[in-house]
């Protein structure tokens, strides 16, 4: 694609306290082989080097703008005021997380796959996770898939393609159409924003890696694994689009299974691990009552005998 012919992209990080990585994740969007973007970093009420080095990057690219929250937003809140700040003109967004980078195809081969197809909304490619690639499963001659199928073998755990918000590409009029693109009620909104927006779209792959996610002990991901919030995040996911990927046998199925799970973890790690009991019960309590799943006396006997004699 020529720059005459390139839609403007608009790409965000949200950003709290990483001065340790965000100099590179910025490198890797000004060294895109794609020129038409404008890129967007919220700095989140950052007390290091974050705002300083923004800025400084900032003053060398006019592309490259800046949003100081004057209120601190969790993670959640400061993605979607990230999305409220897009261009009225961009057709495509790219979420690039202050951790992670772009390597430097991923704009040029994401948005050419979006331009063939205009029933894709999301695309998705390969990414290197840590020092794992992952992601396969899609045969290489697939570069399209209906929505409702790569949901639908995602929800059954045949296959997870959409990664994290740096992994995938979307396109802004979908962004535009939600007053929040992103559910604040759930840590996980971005796996739920896919599933949500794919019952009426496709999903598109390129197969070459074009991201790179980082691991370390700041991130979301670790204290997602420390407190494993996945359970509540599928749970999300299983209520609301359960019934519209799956039929009613399969959907009484998956939430056994996630029954199952859900006890089996909560006596391992309340009765068994003291030290997180207090966390854990305040970060689920709420949120699984509302959700029609109280914490009950006969579950965790049920979730207790299933631990030892299962």
């Amino acid at each position: 694609m020529n720059l005459i012919s390139q839609p403007l992209i608009s790409v965000i990080t949200p950003v709290h306290n990483n001065e340790n990585y965000l100099a590179e994740c910025i490198e890797s969007v000004l060294t895109q082989t794609y020129q038409n973007w404008e890129y967007i970093i919220v700095n989140n009420c950052s007390t290091d080097r974050t705002p300083e080095i923004a800025q400084e990057y900032s003053k060398k690219d006019k592309r490259i703008r800046i949003h100081h929250n004057d209120r601190f937003l969790n993670v959640i809140q400061n993605h979607n005021l990230a999305f409220r700040l897009i261009s009225r003109k961009s057709k495509y967004c790219k979420v690039v997380h202050a951790d992670d980078w772009l390597f430097p195809e991923c704009l040029m081969k994401m948005v050419e796959l979006a331009e063939i197809y205009p029933s894709v909304s999301i695309v998705g490619s390969y990414r290197v996770d840590g020092i794992k690639i992952n992601f396969h499963g899609i045969p290489h001659a697939c570069t399209i898939i209906p929505g409702r199928d790569i949901c639908r073998s995602t929800m059954l755990g045949r296959q997870y393609v959409f990664g994290s918000p740096t992994t995938v590409l979307l396109r802004s009029d979908v962004i535009r159409s939600r007053v929040s693109f992103y559910n604040e009620r759930n840590i996980h909104a971005d796996k739920e924003a896919c599933f949500d927006v794919l019952q009426n779209s496709d999903f598109g792959f390129v197969h070459q890696i074009l991201s790179f996610t980082r691991r370390h002990n700041k991130t979301g991901t670790m204290l997602a694994k420390k407190l494993n919030t996945y359970f509540l995040g599928e749970l999300i996911v299983l209520k609301k689009y359960g019934p519209v990927y799956l039929k009613e046998q399969e959907y009484r199925k998956r939430l056994r299974e996630w029954t199952k799970r859900y006890y089996r973890f909560f006596i391992k790690n309340i009765f068994l691990r003291s030290r997180k009991r207090k966390e854990l019960w305040n970060y689920y309590r709420t949120e699984l009552k509302e959700l029609g799943f109280p914490i009950s006396s006969r579950g965790f006997i049920k979730g207790l005998f299933t631990h030892y004699f299962a």
